[in-house]
């Protein structure tokens, strides 16, 4: 289980790296809301990005990006829901992953990383 988590905070880690570079503001990490958990609360010159960020040691099973399921959706967009109600936000939002494949986690320098931007509504 710890190996579990993490794999999951570096993974994180590495996500926020990117974006940062990217050109997006971080503006929170793990915000939680009852049942979910947003990964990463950012902005980018459009608007809020709430981003969902899956990191996987091995594609044996699939794809990292494949592994946000349908209950998990909706709960990120219910949080997103009350993260916008409490910042009273009202402006233009995305819903985003970042996919991480760690090639050599024992180094943690040798990974791809893939960004698909406004997958599910």
């Amino acid at each position: 289980m710890v190996k579990h988590i993490e794999i999951g905070n570096r993974g994180e880690d590495l996500a926020v790296k990117f974006l940062i570079s990217k050109g997006f503001k971080i503006l929170e990490r793990n915000w939680r809301d009852r049942k979910a958990e947003i990964d990463i609360i950012a902005k980018d010159e459009h608007g809020l990005v709430f981003v969902e960020v899956k990191t996987r040691t091995s594609a044996n099973f699939g794809e990292p990006e494949a592994f946000v399921s349908a209950k998990q959706e909706e709960l990120i967009f219910d949080a997103a829901q009350s993260y916008m109600e409490q910042e009273n936000y009202e402006w233009e939002i995305r819903f985003d992953i970042v996919a991480i494949l760690v090639k050599e986690h024992t180094e943690w320098k040798n990974y791809d990383i893939k960004h698909f931007k406004d997958v599910f509504h």
